[in-house]
């Protein structure tokens, strides 16, 4: 094994497959630093075998976790945040190898994934049901709240440790078990993640990482009826294809898939706070967010003092691996992702905008870096506009009132994050009740927290990961009636 890290007890090059780790050999799936293409060693190839086996281990397994009670399964989330916690720096050096995302950034996302660890580690002793009003003698009415029972949940590569812990940590606290498929790409962070929760004694059998090709694998837990619900993050695509999939059983499912996030700069903003929202919404993970900006308006009295801050502050990141100290934007995670921003960025200057900084490849740095861009007179018939970017773009297109930047805004089939900076409350609390959004930003770029719903609307998914919302996803409720009650004579 080649390892960029320092962590090589945690960097392990296995599958866990029913609370059995599978070592890969050469014939499995090569994962590479996109920084600098050296790879940092493989895991396993896994099949419908190994899905299968690790059912049959998770299924029972889940029964006895949900019989222990919520104090117990407390317990060891509780101890899985603080093995998280104590492993910091490892997690950070091996989510930086395999993703790209400057250390720094890697170790705030160590720390917001323990947070749903944290969070839901408390949740788990708060789920409980309600005795309702009888409506007549002799009866009581109540309800349950039981875990749903063995899931499965599909990771993307973006965010490998907190789109791991959001699902896990919420699935495990109310009693289910977890078939845990994370990316291909990056794959290790959730491996040394499920060794840390083993550490903290959670049963064997009750987690699985299976590694592998994701189409085998994700028709595999679709299709086994054991597997009660899907919890996917990723493209709007392949959430649609795992949607059909799981009609036949009639899966509950989580689906958090693509944005095309408006920010929307009214002109009575604070200027200089906009641009720092703005630069949070838009470049962190390097644009490779499905939250971040991906439409900038900006009201025409400000227009131009605001492009011109904006294109400061976006000439001044500094792009480089992130692995090396003050880098701010890492690599694209792929050659594909690379091509997409440098098609975008050319569309639109063939359609008329100004590319004011960027947008060019950095080969001397490595294959999948590019400058982050800023483009002006973006309009509405532009890629940019349109699709998802995913990289480090930021497109600015004028407005002039109210009503055309929130019809602007909603006019995509995406309903994810939006974002709005203004010191009026009066247009703050009409753009946050216009916006079809499943979350609003008001005069910040960072929404994200373990305590809060997190989640879209329209083609941006279904459910709500996070916050009380988050553990009612793995969640049934049953109704019970009690009948026969009536006092007995004296």
């Amino acid at each position: 094994m080649t390892s960029e890290t320092t962590t090589p007890a945690l960097l392990r090059e296995a599958a866990l497959v029913g609370g059995r780790w599978q070592a890969s050999g050469e014939d499995g799936i090569a994962v590479h630093n996109p920084a600098t293409g050296v790879m940092i060693g493989r895991v396993p190839s896994l099949g419908a075998a190994e899905v299968a086996e690790a059912i049959a281990r998770a299924t029972e397994a889940q029964k006895d976790w949900a019989a222990r009670g919520a104090r117990v399964r407390a317990a060891v989330l509780k101890a899985w945040h603080a093995e998280v916690l104590a492993h910091r720096d490892e997690l950070a050096a091996i989510l930086t190898a395999e993703q790209g995302k400057p250390l720094a950034e890697a170790a705030g996302e160590i720390d917001y994934g323990a947070s749903y660890i944290e969070w839901y580690a408390e949740e788990a002793r708060r789920v409980g049901g309600e005795m309702l009003a009888p409506l007549e003698p002799g009866k009581r009415m109540m309800t349950l709240k039981q875990p749903i029972g063995v899931v499965a949940a599909i990771t993307p590569w973006n965010f490998p440790c907190a789109m791991v812990t959001r699902k896990l940590a919420p699935a495990l606290a109310s009693g289910c078990a977890v078939l845990l498929k994370p990316a291909s790409q990056t794959p290790f962070t959730a491996i040394a993640l499920a060794l840390l929760a083993e550490r903290a004694g959670l049963p064997s059998g009750l987690l699985s990482v299976l590694t592998g090709p994701a189409r085998e694998i994700g028709g595999a837990l679709t299709a086994a009826p054991e597997i009660r619900k899907l919890s996917f993050t990723g493209s709007t695509e392949v959430g649609s294809a795992l949607y059909a999939q799981s009609a036949p059983g009639i899966k509950k499912l989580s689906l958090e898939l693509g944005g095309n996030a408006p920010v929307i700069v009214f002109d009575d903003c604070d200027l200089d706070a906009a641009v720092e929202g703005t630069m949070q919404a838009k470049f962190r993970n390097g644009g490779q967010t499905c939250v971040c900006a991906n439409r900038i308006f900006v009201q025409s009295g400000i227009y131009d003092a605001f492009r011109d801050r904006l294109t400061t502050r976006v000439k001044a990141l500094k792009l480089g691996d992130g692995a090396e100290p003050g880098a701010e934007i890492g690599p694209m995670i792929d050659m594909a992702a690379v091509r997409k921003v440098l098609e975008h960025v050319d569309d639109a200057v063939s359609l008329g905008a100004r590319l004011e900084t960027g947008g060019t490849r950095a080969s001397e740095l490595g294959a999948h870096f590019v400058t982050p861009a800023l483009l002006s007179g973006v309009t509405p018939e532009m890629a940019v506009f349109r699709e998802e970017t995913f990289g480090p773009v930021a497109p600015l297109l004028r407005f002039d009132s109210f009503d055309e930047a929130i019809r602007l805004a909603n006019d995509t089939p995406f309903g994810l994050a939006s974002y709005v900076f203004s010191r009026d409350m009066a247009r703050i609390l009409g753009a946050m009740e216009a916006l079809e959004f499943g979350m609003v930003g008001v005069n910040t770029g960072l929404i994200s927290a373990a305590e809060a719903p997190f989640g879209g609307v329209k083609m941006s998914g279904l459910g709500r990961e996070g916050g009380r919302e988050g553990i009612e996803d793995y969640l049934e409720t049953k109704y019970v009636c009690l009948g026969g009650l009536e006092a007995a004579p004296c």
